[in-house]
């Protein structure tokens, strides 16, 4: 039986959508608008949608674990801590926690929190033309109880991030390597090393490039393709194994993850800015889709600790 896609219509269509995040808690949808610098929040039970307008990109959204009215958001090259009721038009409070690649005109592009609830995130180069960013000038970061960690450098597009505990492995997308990469996963130094390309899109002759990722239960990962109208699902233990081809139908699908009452439905984003002169015209392009019948389930989303 195929997988149903379906449009979420209570969702604008995006600029750049990205960092999708299911709180289960509160069974709500979190995502990003890179470029047009806006948070969303959606609940799928009662199709309510809002959001919140920052005035630099916004890259990250992760609610604080315990507190259902705070979250963390990447804002440029900053980390934000913000008090927000999910319904009014500014937060009530903004926090500064950290900075990263300061001096330079970096931005923080993808995170997400591991399971001890530390907060990975990356960056990118300048992008002065949209599709065209500075090669290998971003990095990937931690942030845990106010301190900052370096892990990776020379970074072209810091993207997908998933975790196995159970394997000890941490999996990682840097787009300009065209690969999905394993790391050994050290969760109580929180520490990473010995990478390994398990995926490479060229091999399989995948046009495009890696973007966000999650894992499923099984220990399978599902990987947003860019410029390829696809979302892949890889198994990260054999090398170089693609297990299934979702069809999107938007050319610029950029992240994934998993929700709903059962965590079987797998929310994807996608972006509908221009590259040299392609207008990519709604409705589709730029939507925010719904994907059920995968016969796969998600993990909870790991929320931040404060």
């Amino acid at each position: 039986m195929a997988p149903k896609i379906e449009k979420i219509a209570e969702i604008p269509n995006l600029e750049l959508g990205e960092g999708p995040h299911w709180d289960a808690e509160t069974q709500s949808l979190y995502l990003v608008d890179i470029f047009g610098k806006a948070l969303h929040k959606y609940i799928p039970s009662t199709g309510h949608h809002s959001k919140l307008v920052f005035d630099k990109p916004i890259s990250v959204v992760v609610p604080v674990k315990g507190k259902r009215d705070q979250f963390v958001v990447t804002v440029e090259r900053t980390v934000q801590l913000i008090t927000w009721d999910g319904k009014s038009e500014k937060p009530s409070k903004i926090e500064k926690l950290a900075e990263v690649d300061e001096g330079t005109e970096n931005r923080l592009n993808d995170g997400k929190c591991d399971p001890s609830g530390k907060l990975w995130m990356g960056t990118m180069g300048p992008e002065p033309e949209n599709g065209h960013v500075q090669l290998a000038s971003g990095s990937l970061f931690s942030l845990h109880k106010g301190q900052v960690k370096t892990h990776v450098t020379k970074v072209g597009i810091s993207n997908g991030l998933a975790w196995n505990t159970k394997l000890n492995k941490f999996y990682y997308i840097d787009s300009f390597a065209y690969s999905v990469d394993a790391f050994d996963y050290d969760r109580l130094n929180g520490t990473i090393s010995n990478r390994t390309p398990i995926f490479t899109l060229p091999k399989h002759n995948i046009e495009g490039f890696p973007d966000g990722m999650t894992i499923d239960t099984d220990g399978n990962l599902w990987v947003a393709v860019f410029n390829s109208y696809k979302v892949i699902k890889i198994d990260p233990r054999k090398p170089e194994t693609l297990l299934q081809t979702v069809e999107i139908p938007a050319k610029q699908v950029t992240s994934v993850a998993w929700g709903g009452i059962d965590l079987d439905v797998l929310f994807v984003t996608s972006a509908s800015f221009t590259v040299d002169g392609e207008k990519l015209l709604p409705p589709h392009h730029g939507a925010t889709f719904k994907v059920t019948g995968l016969g796969a389930r998600g993990l909870p989303g790991d929320n931040f600790v404060l």
